[in-house]
Parts: structure tokens; C-alpha cells; sequence
């Protein structure tokens, strides 16, 4: 097992994630996943410029201050955003409470209910544990190899993914450079859309986010990293509208309590 093998790592452990699901984690101590979210992201940003646009940078601010006041306790403070200037239409949240925004992002979320179920989305994987989920199992797998190295890359961007690589990668891909499974995707969105409706945003704006995403994608020769993580993004928007609709109470109650976020 990835925790007899790690020298690193604190005991394994099985837990229950927010939509009741069994999960085996502790393959590094969530102290460690910090320390390495927030050095992927201090790498991302020596490496990738960021966007002078003060409207995008206060938008993403803005949305990310409103979905992380709805987290459960513990979760809540210490987040930071960046907007990195890349043509592709991505987002990405690490331990640690680092959110990073492609401006590419921004072609595909037109509106504030957009972007935020996609910041949404990306934050619901850090809460569900799904690093520390996937780094475990890849432990388990391959051993401890070069981890700390490893691990330095950021989950997006094709230079942080071939530093890390060369540091012994398989870890590093599996914990924060490649899309989650497609069970993982599945509750990141569950996760997601609960957390903005629960802000104040509307829960519809993700069935529009991956509706415009697919028509990029149809537009385009290569789609979207970030669409790509779902084998089947029409079943995908299936799950979102009939959540969406389960959430209008929600969405209802929030906006009655004054959570009426106007980020641009």
C-alpha cells in the first residue's frame, strides 16, 4: 500500500467525501498538499504571464470570495486567485487555496453565473479531497518516487507539466496535472453547483458554461482540456439541468438572504 511505502506520507485512511462516497487519502499529509499547491502555483505564475485586465482580475476575485464564504468550516480562509494570459479555456483550483483562471476561460463563461461554475467546480475538487485522493492511489501504484519533485508541477500548463515529468512525474500527473476520473469530475460538479447556488449565483449558469463549451469544442480542431475530462459532456449537462433545477430552492434562499454577489 501507498502509506506502508511512502516516507513521507501520514497513515492512510478511509473517508467519506461530501456526497457520501468512500475515499482512501492520507498519502501525504494535507500540511504537505499545501506546501505543494502553493508552490505549483508560485511556479505557474513565475512562468505564465497575468492578465492586466483589472476587470477579469476583480470578476475571479470577486466569484471566488463568494463561493469560498459558503465552504465548511476550515475551508474558508486564505484563498488566492491569479489570472494567467493563455488562449486555452481552462481553470484550476489546488490545496492550499490557489485558484487559477485561463483568460481563455473567458470566451466560454460570458457572465458571472458562468465563471462561476467553473471556479465553482474547480473548488469542489480541493474540499472533496481529490488530490490527496488521487496522489494515494498513484502511490499505491508506483511507490513514492521523487515525490516532493514530483509534485511541483501545477495541474495546467504544458511547461509546469514537462518540469515535472522530469522529476518523475507519474505521481505528479496523477495528483495535479490530469483531469480527475470521471467519477471525481462527476462530484467536483455535484460539489460545484451546490457551492454557487448556496453564494447566491444561478446553478443554471453551469448548464450554459458547458453548452457554450461544446460549441467551442465543435469550433475548434483540438477541444478544450478542460471539456475533455468527461467521456460524455451531453449526459454531463443532462445531470446539470436537473440539479439545476433541484437547486432553485437553494439559489431562492440565498438571494433571500441578501447573497446577491455582483461580480461583473
Amino acid at each position: 500500500m501507498a502509506c506502508a511505502i511512502a516516507a513521507v506520507a501520514a497513515a492512510c485512511a478511509t473517508t467519506t467525501s461530501p456526497t457520501g462516497r468512500t475515499q482512501v487519502v492520507g498519502g501525504v499529509s494535507q500540511e504537505q498538499l499545501n506546501q505543494l499547491g502553493a508552490q505549483s502555483f508560485a511556479e505557474l505564475k513565475a512562468q505564465k504571464p497575468q492578465s492586466k485586465d483589472a476587470r477579469q482580475v476583480r470578476k475571479v476575485q470577486c466569484i471566488v470570495s463568494a463561493i469560498t464564504a459558503q465552504l465548511p468550516q476550515g475551508w474558508q480562509t486564505g484563498w488566492e486567485s491569479a489570472v494567467f494570459v493563455d488562449n486555452e479555456p481552462n481553470a484550476f483550483a489546488l490545496p492550499g487555496g490557489k485558484v487559477g483562471v485561463y483568460t481563455g476561460i473567458f470566451s466560454v463563461a460570458r457572465n458571472q453565473d458562468e465563471l462561476a461554475g467553473v471556479i465553482a467546480h474547480e473548488i469542489g475538487h480541493v474540499i472533496s479531497r481529490h488530490h490527496d485522493e488521487r496522489i494515494t492511489r498513484q502511490m499505491g501504484a508506483q511507490g513514492a518516487v521523487e515525490l516532493v519533485g514530483a509534485l511541483l508541477g501545477s495541474r495546467y500548463g504544458s511547461g509546469a507539466a514537462n518540469a515535472a515529468v522530469q522529476g518523475g512525474g507519474a505521481i505528479a500527473q496523477a495528483g495535479f496535472l490530469l483531469p480527475g476520473s470521471r467519477e471525481q469530475e462527476s462530484e467536483a460538479d455535484i460539489v460545484g453547483q451546490q457551492l454557487m447556488a448556496q453564494a447566491g449565483f444561478d446553478p443554471r449558469g453551469a448548464v450554459n458554461l458547458w453548452s457554450n463549451m461544446i460549441a467551442a469544442s465543435q469550433n475548434s480542431s483540438r477541444p478544450p482540456q478542460w471539456l475533455s475530462t468527461h467521456p460524455n459532456p451531453e449526459s454531463r449537462i443532462r445531470e446539470l439541468q436537473q440539479r439545476a433545477a433541484s437547486l432553485e430552492p437553494v439559489y431562492a434562499q440565498a438571494r433571500a438572504a441578501g447573497r446577491r454577489p455582483s461580480c461583473g
